[in-house]
C-alpha cells in the first residue's frame, strides 16, 4: 500500500509546486475582486431611484414600462430625487409618459446624481454606466451636466445625447459646439415665470412678493427677471399701484435645492420671508418648501399664498394657498426625441419650446404650461387677460426701454430684446433686489 506522504526526496518539489500555486491563487483571486469590487461599486450606481426626501436607498430603476432585451433603452441622468414635487419629478414624468407614446421603448436612469448624494460621481461616469446596459440615448437633466453632456457625446459617437437646458448645439448661441450627436432642449419658461410674476402680484396684499432661487446663472436671472417683468405689469395695470409700491425680492440659496452645510436652508428662508411680511412666496428651485412653509404659516393664521414651479401638479401641495403654477410638459419634447432616436434620424438640434397660449393647462403643442390656482379667485380674469395679451403680441414685456440693476440698458427704448439678450442674462432688473452675481 502507497503511503499518502511524499518520500524525502521529492519533498522540495512539492513544496515550491504547493507555494507556487497558493501564491498564483492568491493574485489572481485578489485582482479579480478589485476588478469586481470596482465594477460593483460604480455598477450599483446605475438604475438607482431614491424612495423619498434625500434617503440614499436605492431600488432598481428600469420602467414599469419596460419589456424585453430588445427594447430601445434610453438612460437618464437626474440632478435629484426622482420624487422631488419638482423640476426631476417633471422631467421622470415626461419621459415615462414618452415612453408609453413609443412601443419599443424602455428606460434606465440613476437619480441624485449630485455631489451631496453621490460625492466624487460625475454624470459622465453614470452615463458610460447606463451606455454599458445599452442605453442608446442618453438624457442629462440639469445645466450642471452641461459638460458631461458634451464629454458623453463625443465619447459614444454612437449614442444620441440630450441635456436639457445648455445651449451647445446652438448654432446662433455665444458656447456652440459642433456634435452631431448632441442636443439641447429646453422650455421657454420665463413666459410661464412671467404668468407667475403676475399671478403674484394680483395675490399679494402687502406689494411684497419673496422669490425663492437656486443658484445664480444665466438661466436663473433669466426666469427670476421674467417673473419681475409678469409681477410689475399686472401691479401697475391691473392693480393700479404704482411700481415703486412693488417689494420684489430674490434670495439665492445656491444650488437647486437644499444641501445641508453647503446651501442656505430653503426652509429657513421662506419662514423668513412669510415671517417678514412677504405674504406671496415664489418657487425657484426644484423642491416644495415655498409651498411646505407657506401651508404650516397659514395653518398659524397668517394670511399668505405661494406660487410653485415645475410640476403641474404643484398647487395639490397646498390648495386653499396657491396662486398658481407654471410648469413644463417634457412628455412632448421627449415623444418627439424618442421617435426620431429610434428611427435612427435625429440630427442635433436646439429646442427652445414656448407656451402653448392657447391651452395652457394642457399644452399640446409648446412645453410651458400655466395651473391657476385657487387662491386666485376671481382675480383669474387679469391673468387671462394678461395671457391673451402676450398669445396676439399686445402685451410684450421684453420690449424696452429695460434697465439693468445697474442703470445699464438691457433693451433700449423702441427695440425688443433678441433671443440671445434672453438667454445670456447677465444681471436682475431694475426693481429687483438681490444679488445678480
Amino acid at each position: 500500500m502507497r503511503s499518502s506522504e511524499p518520500d524525502s526526496a521529492s519533498l522540495p518539489h512539492l513544496t515550491f509546486l504547493f507555494w507556487f500555486v497558493q501564491n498564483m491563487t492568491q493574485y489572481w483571486l485578489s485582482r479579480f475582486l478589485r476588478q469586481a469590487g470596482f465594477a460593483i461599486a460604480l455598477g450599483s450606481i446605475v438604475g438607482a431611484c431614491g424612495t423619498g426626501g434625500t434617503s440614499n436607498q436605492n431600488q432598481t430603476a428600469a420602467s414599469p414600462n419596460a419589456a424585453g432585451g430588445g427594447d430601445y433603452v434610453i438612460g437618464m441622468v437626474l440632478v435629484g430625487p426622482k420624487n422631488d414635487a419638482g423640476w426631476n419629478q417633471a422631467h421622470f414624468e415626461g419621459i415615462e409618459g414618452a415612453i408609453k407614446n413609443v412601443p419599443g421603448t424602455k428606460l434606465e436612469f440613476v437619480d441624485k446624481v449630485n455631489p451631496a448624494d453621490r460625492p466624487n460621481v460625475k454624470g459622465s461616469q453614470v452615463a458610460d454606466d447606463l451606455i454599458a446596459k445599452g442605453a442608446k440615448l442618453v438624457i442629462f437633466n440639469s445645466d450642471d451636466f452641461k459638460d458631461d453632456a458634451l464629454e458623453t457625446a463625443k465619447k459614444h459617437s454612437d449614442v444620441k445625447v440630450i441635456h436639457a437646458s445648455g445651449d451647445y448645439a446652438w448654432k446662433e448661441g455665444q458656447n456652440f459646439k459642433s456634435q452631431a450627436n448632441l442636443t439641447n432642449i429646453m422650455g421657454r419658461m420665463e413666459y410661464g415665470k412671467m404668468l407667475a410674476g403676475c399671478a403674484a402680484a394680483l395675490g399679494t396684499e402687502t406689494g411684497k412678493i419673496g422669490y425663492l432661487g437656486p443658484l445664480i446663472n444665466d438661466e436663473t436671472r433669466r426666469y427670476t427677471s421674467g417673473a419681475f417683468l409678469g409681477a410689475k405689469y399686472c401691479w401697475e395695470n391691473y392693480r393700479k399701484k404704482p411700481a415703486a409700491d412693488l417689494d420684489f425680492k430674490v434670495t439665492w440659496i445656491g444650488f437647486w435645492f437644499n444641501i445641508p452645510g453647503k446651501t442656505l436652508d430653503p426652509t429657513k428662508v421662506a419662514d423668513d420671508y412669510y415671517n417678514g411680511g412677504y405674504d406671496v412666496v415664489m418657487s425657484g428651485i426644484d423642491t416644495p418648501e415655498a409651498a411646505v412653509q407657506g401651508k404650516k404659516a397659514a395653518e398659524a393664521g397668517k394670511k399668505v399664498k405661494y406660487v410653485h414651479y415645475d410640476l403641474e401638479t404643484g398647487c395639490s401641495l397646498a390648495p386653499n394657498i396657491c396662486l398658481g403654477v407654471p410648469f413644463y410638459r417634457w412628455s412632448l419634447p421627449y415623444t418627439d426625441a424618442l421617435k426620431k432616436a429610434k428611427s435612427g434620424n435625429y440630427p442635433s438640434e436646439f429646442v427652445w419650446s414656448g407656451p402653448d397660449y392657447q391651452n395652457l393647462s394642457a399644452p399640446s403643442s409648446g412645453m410651458i404650461g400655466f395651473n391657476v390656482g385657487q387662491a386666485l379667485g376671481d382675480n383669474k380674469k387679469f391673468l387671462d387677460e394678461f395671457a391673451k395679451g402676450m398669445a396676439d403680441g399686445s402685451i410684450n414685456l421684453y420690449k424696452g426701454p429695460i434697465k439693468f440693476q445697474d442703470g445699464s440698458d438691457f433693451v433700449k427704448a423702441g427695440a425688443t430684446a433678441t433671443e440671445q439678450q434672453i438667454w445670456y442674462m447677465p444681471q436682475l432688473l431694475a426693481g429687483m433686489e438681490g444679488p445678480s452675481k
